[in-house]
């Protein structure tokens, strides 16, 4: 098989090439202050992340729909020598927050290392290719760079998801890296500095306990932002909306009908039963225990819209996303089942100009 890249289009871009043109205006644009190695000012990092409309008339998609005063400090963090935690629960844009600011400060959203249970300590340092070590023992040609080394060496910007997820030691593995800016190599007598611009942006959940805790070591050299679930129904409408379009343009999915009431509809009920109380304020619900998260809605009116262009009558309708939003909330059979039908009878079903959902959700539960 060969190793050139083919003209086939990719299912997902990354930021900096699906934004390129954006990050070009902006650039051009930008004649404020920036600091060392980064390719726009921390100014213009916060209007790619949050929108705006250039003076030459090129539109800034937003990224990120949230306070702006968020966006300011984990930007301001990554300009100074303490590297930057998102903190949240599942389904408030960590990763697609920390995608974009890799992409606007450092032209390279790549350099990523996902954290799991089995991450070892060589995806936080390095490694080595062992066929040449053997052959010539240990050299700068057999060592095998980390992404945060390629990030120190280039003066990037690394990322590591799901950082609470990564045994203890692995974590601990990244101390030196924030605090001296330097990851030894003993192998090699030697050591890697960091150039300027590099930092480190990590992403952690604080809603699943079975993860490691951060020391408090580690912690202490992290700057903490922790990202809000969307505060109202129609910023979160929005959001959904925003990506939902942007999934069903890469999957090459039509526009269809019906589009703007069924996402209104999946991120009420999402949002009725994450909070406990309809939106009204006026009925306490009980919550499953899912997390019911944006990105879950986002999953459901997608796979909503492949089934009414494949399978439908070209009109997104509530028998499309029915088993989608069922199959969100009722995670174990026995508590959320419950949930869900006292939802469904004591909320839904005297809901004016929902009767349509309310049956087709009815329908699909059985």
């Amino acid at each position: 098989m060969s190793d050139e890249k083919t003209s086939a289009p990719v299912l997902r871009a990354h930021a900096e090439e699906a934004f390129a043109g954006e990050l070009a205006a902006l650039a051009a644009r930008d004649d404020r202050p920036r600091p060392p190695g980064w390719r726009l000012s921390p100014w213009a990092v916060a209007d790619y992340l949050l929108g705006a409309r250039l003076p030459d008339g090129t539109v800034v998609t937003p990224k990120y729909v949230g306070p702006r005063r968020i966006v300011e400090v984990a930007v301001s963090t990554l300009a100074t020598d303490r590297a930057l935690l998102l903190l949240g629960v599942p389904g408030t844009a960590k990763t697609w927050v920390s995608e974009h600011l890799a992409a606007a400060i450092s032209g390279d959203s790549t350099l990523l290392v996902q954290g799991t249970a089995g991450t070892a300590e060589e995806a936080v340092r390095y490694g080595w290719n062992y066929a040449q070590l053997l052959a010539n023992g240990p050299s700068r040609a057999a060592l095998v760079p980390s992404p945060v080394l390629r990030a120190m060496a280039d003066g990037k910007i690394a990322r590591v998801e799901e950082l609470t997820r990564m045994p203890a030691d692995v974590q601990d593995s990244l101390i030196t890296v924030l605090s001296e800016k330097t990851l030894p190599i003993p192998e090699l007598s030697g050591e890697t500095q960091a150039v300027r611009g590099f930092n480190l942006i990590a992403t952690a959940n604080d809603r699943d306990r079975g993860v490691q805790e951060i020391s408090s070591a580690l912690r202490r050299r992290f700057n903490t932002v922790v990202l809000p679930l969307p505060a109202t129904l129609d910023d979160e409408v929005e959001i959904v909306s925003r990506r939902v379009g942007q999934l069903g343009r890469a999957l090459e999915l039509p526009e269809l009908p019906g589009g703007a009431q069924e996402i209104r509809r999946v991120v009420t009920v999402f949002r009725e039963l994450r909070d406990g109380l309809t939106i009204d304020g006026r009925t306490k619900v009980r919550t499953p225990t899912g997390t019911l998260s944006t990105a879950e809605a986002i999953s459901v009116v997608t796979n909503g819209l492949a089934l009414a262009a494949h399978f439908g009558d070209g009109v997104l309708r509530p028998a499309d996303v029915a088993t989608g939003v069922l199959g969100a909330v009722v995670r174990d059979r026995t508590t959320d089942q419950a949930v869900w039908r006292e939802y469904l009878e004591g909320v839904l079903r005297d809901r004016d100009g929902w009767q349509d959902f309310y049956r087709a959700a009815r329908e699909m539960s059985g």
